[in-house]
């Protein structure tokens, strides 16, 4: 049989999934070299943003157990291993990007985690260092929302195009006690130099129920509030190039609505996760959650039946990938589709 020329063999791979890739990188040592080339895995990446192919939903039910469902069809469900096995230990997905999840557990571990190749790789633990107070707001103003609120930790993932490199961020906020000081705390992680790094620190109040950062546009944003006693809510961005939080402005009406997931393949319909919750001793739990879709032209909603999938979960969109997580990886911007 007649060898194909590479330019088209690359061509054909590309178009695979991460699972049929894995699989063929025994049919021989030139398919597993070019399967393993960052240049490769750069390219496959791109397509499937792109193309809207290799995406997939990750629910995650009771703590610990993982879900995958294949966003092509919503109807091809797997349960995945997460990087503690069949350990019961609850764990939390702190973000996505480019087909690596960043996970927490119980314990305060921090891993990447690859679920397309099945790699993890736990992070150096960093201590919380609370150099001296950074804000100050009168005792008056917040000292009842701090008796809720002992601390607060919000967290961040994305990608840098600009160094190349993710980097995790942790922001740490402690109410204290003594003349209404805020100590707060900014650090970020970097999996190229694997270490963790003290940065400028932030004046702003964390205090909402969502903790975890939206990427966009290389940068992270939060909903915070500016000042402890403020009932308007403002969005921070923390530009992941240059390192810096910034105040974006919001519309004048700006509504508390359900957050979208993504765009079907053709971009008529957006994706929505309802939750049903309840709160019990200063915690959010989960009643039911279910998908629709919301057709953007007929401006009607349908409703979505997967099968094998629980009745109440936290759903993160994901597009698969190789990109691995140890070593000097290649990836790609990665927004919402």
């Amino acid at each position: 049989m007649a060898t194909l020329p590479h330019e088209m063999t690359i061509e054909i791979l590309l178009r695979l999934s991460v699972k049929d890739l894995l699989r063929f990188k025994c049919v021989s040592k030139p398919w597993c070299s070019s399967i393993d080339d960052p240049d490769f895995i750069k390219l496959h990446l791109s397509h499937s943003v792109k193309t809207n192919t290799n995406h997939s939903l990750i629910l995650r039910h009771c703590e610990y157990h993982f879900f995958s469902v294949n966003y092509d069809s919503l109807k091809t469900t797997q349960r995945l291993n997460h990087p503690l096995g069949e350990q019961k230990t609850p764990i939390k997905i702190l973000g996505t990007c480019n087909g690596l999840l960043a996970v927490i557990d119980d314990n305060g571990r921090i891993f990447l985690w690859n679920p397309s190749t099945r790699k993890s790789q736990v992070l150096p633990s960093t201590e919380i260092e609370f150099s001296s107070p950074s804000i100050f707001f009168p005792r008056s103003n917040f000292s009842s929302a701090s008796s809720f609120f002992p601390r607060s930790t919000y967290y961040g993932f994305g990608y840098d195009p600009i160094s190349d490199d993710y980097k995790l961020v942790r922001m740490v906020q402690l109410h204290g006690n003594n003349k209404g000081y805020l100590h707060s705390e900014a650090k970020v992680y970097s999996l190229r130099s694997n270490c963790w790094r003290r940065i400028k620190d932030f004046c702003f109040y964390l205090i909402l129920h969502r903790k975890f950062g939206i990427l966009a546009n290389n940068a992270l944003h939060w909903m915070v509030f500016k000042t402890p006693q403020s009932w308007k809510q403002n969005l921070v961005g923390f530009d992941l190039g240059t390192e810096e939080f910034r105040f974006l402005e919001l519309p004048d009406f700006f509504p508390s609505l359900v957050v979208p997931l993504a765009f079907s393949k053709n971009g008529d319909k957006v994706l929505f996760n309802i939750s049903y919750k309840c709160r019990n001793f200063g915690k959010w739990y989960n009643l039911r959650d279910k998908f629709v879709w919301y057709d953007l032209w007929g401006e009607r909603v349908e409703k979505v039946e997967i099968k094998g999938i629980p009745t109440s979960f936290d759903v993160h969109f994901y597009v698969e990938s190789l990109v691995p997580i140890n070593g000097n990886a290649v990836m790609i911007n990665n927004e919402m589709p």
